[in-house]
């Protein structure tokens, strides 16, 4: 909770819905629906919602602080009120703290919900800060999601054979983690195969596996609201010189990068790092995108990976690694784990090989 000037805490209205689930630790309540709104004040925490989620979250809600108010009003109507009920109505100085992730109608209606004079404030996505360091329940899910993740890897190279188009591939991969424990897909799964593999985020289509080429496959389980994040590529056939030279430094880079990552490194040196060792590899320049993320709740969270972040990581961080080359016209490759920042390295969640795979 931010601070007012006098050094007492402000009020924050959250409207974002992971920062929500975040903060009260509700499992199995919410959807990707934003349909809620978390008051949360030094004498009172109050989540607004409606009929769709109120026996849920008052479920939840049991033996917590956490009240649960299903008012049929605006948001911006419901902390308006909240806030004219409470001590800090009328006391020079308060101010609400609102995420500045909200949309610039809501903005407007809590504008219109409040005197002219109201002062409001930015929160400059503190919770999301907070959220970066990751609690040891909050890594047991990951690993438990990234365990699915890991056998659907087993079972899809197994699956594969030349002739196959990715959309098939993408089903097949889908399928098979939603029927071994998935809750969902942490995002949509990429299989993109020999040109198609250069952009890093393909879109699979009818393009059809062949010999000499490589498969890109970059996917994720959810477990209990948690996502696991890897990409492994695939060779079609014994890959040529090129291709091999290539797997061997996105190879040597992802590895040079998790040696060295511990608290006080930063994203930027991290980055750079991998940069480097693709350039050794006679492919430098080729990346093109940061070289990692942070993952939780959602997919892509802080802390990153990449030239803007220098900022230390922490213990309890988060991240992905997750090197590649792209040459136009011709292939992409990316080899891809994730881990926790620990107080003496990384410890990667990710159990899959990092050895060639050839089908």
């Amino acid at each position: 909770m931010n601070q007012r000037r006098d050094g007492r805490p402000s009020p924050i209205l959250v409207r974002d819905t992971a920062n929500i689930r975040w903060l009260t630790a509700f499992d199995g309540v919410f959807d990707d629906e934003g349909a809620h709104a978390l008051y949360v004040a030094p004498d009172r925490v109050v989540l607004h919602t409606d009929s769709r989620y109120v026996k849920a979250c008052e479920q939840a809600a049991r033996r917590t602080p956490i009240r649960v108010d299903d008012t049929r009003e605006s948001h911006a109507s419901f902390v308006a009120r909240q806030w004219n009920g409470s001590w800090l109505h009328g006391m020079p100085g308060a101010e609400l703290q609102i995420e500045d992730t909200i949309t610039l109608a809501e903005y407007r209606a809590l504008q219109k919900a409040f005197p002219t004079d109201f002062p409001m404030g930015e929160t400059d996505g503190v919770v999301r800060r907070l959220r970066s360091v990751k609690e040891r329940y909050e890594v047991a899910r990951m690993k438990g999601a990234q365990s699915i993740t890991d056998g659907a890897f087993a079972h899809i190279v197994e699956f594969m054979r030349p002739g196959m188009m990715e959309r098939e591939i993408q089903l097949e991969l889908d399928e098979w983690m939603l029927r071994h424990g998935a809750e969902g897909l942490a995002f949509a799964s990429i299989v993109a195969t020999g040109a198609n593999a250069a952009n890093p985020h393909a879109v699979p289509g009818v393009a059809m596996l062949e010999a000499g080429q490589c498969v890109v496959l970059d996917f994720g389980a959810k477990s209990y609201g948690y996502c696991s994040d890897m990409t492994r590529t695939v060779f079609v056939g014994e890959p040529d010189s090129r291709l091999r030279a290539a797997w061997d430094a996105v190879r040597a880079a992802n590895e040079a990068v998790e040696a060295m990552l511990r608290p006080g490194v930063t994203g930027k040196e991290a980055h750079e790092r991998a940069e480097a060792v693709l350039a050794e590899g006679g492919f430098a320049g080729a990346m093109g995108h940061g070289l990692g993320h942070g993952v939780g709740l959602e997919i892509h969270e802080e802390p990153v990976l990449s030239l803007r972040n220098e900022e230390p990581l922490v213990a309890g961080n988060v991240v992905t690694v997750e090197p590649g080359i792209y040459v136009a016209g011709k292939f992409g490759m990316r080899l891809e784990d994730f881990g926790v920042i620990t107080e003496n390295g990384f410890e990667v969640f990710t159990k899959s090989t990092h050895d060639m795979v050839v089908i």
